[in-house]
């Protein structure tokens, strides 16, 4: 007896998408909220302290930027920030500690074959999109905002 072809593919079709888990999409977002959240709030804690100790508002910014960077890069080097990331999802994404994740991550996993050819090559694959993009849209506005303002 011959089994035709489509109905094979109709019988799998409708047996894998029976086997699928089903995404928790509600509980994902609120994990993403929460941890998402937190971090913003350590970065807040981070810049209140700055500003407890005197460090000029112009350059809050700056001092609160490179110790989340510091922290995310620091996380990810010692495993903890891939953990909090398995829980976080797109949380761990959004904040400036998600880029110094996605520096070291790639660098960490590379390291085996070399600095040059390995850290060098490798650690910037996650992030050189986004830099390349940013970079260049932030001088597309650049000049647009010299030619308005003169």
């Amino acid at each position: 007896m011959k089994v035709s072809e489509e109905k094979i593919k109709k019988d799998f079709k409708s047996l894998s998408q029976n086997s699928k888990p089903k995404p928790k999409i509600i509980k994902n977002c609120i994990c993403a909220f929460i941890i998402g959240g937190l971090i913003c709030d350590v970065g807040q804690l981070v810049s209140d302290f700055f500003s407890s100790v005197g460090v000029p508002q112009d350059d809050l910014g700056t001092y609160t930027a490179i110790v989340m960077v510091f922290i995310g890069a620091f996380l990810t080097g010692i495993g903890i920030y891939d953990k909090i990331a398995n829980i976080g999802g797109a949380g761990t994404v959004v904040p400036i500690t998600g880029f110094a994740n996605s520096i070291v991550a790639p660098a960490i996993e590379f390291k085996k074959e070399g600095f040059v050819f390995g850290v060098g090559a490798k650690m910037f694959t996650i992030a050189g999109p986004v830099l390349v993009y940013g970079l260049s849209s932030s001088v597309i506005v650049g000049i647009i905002y010299y030619f308005i303002m003169r």
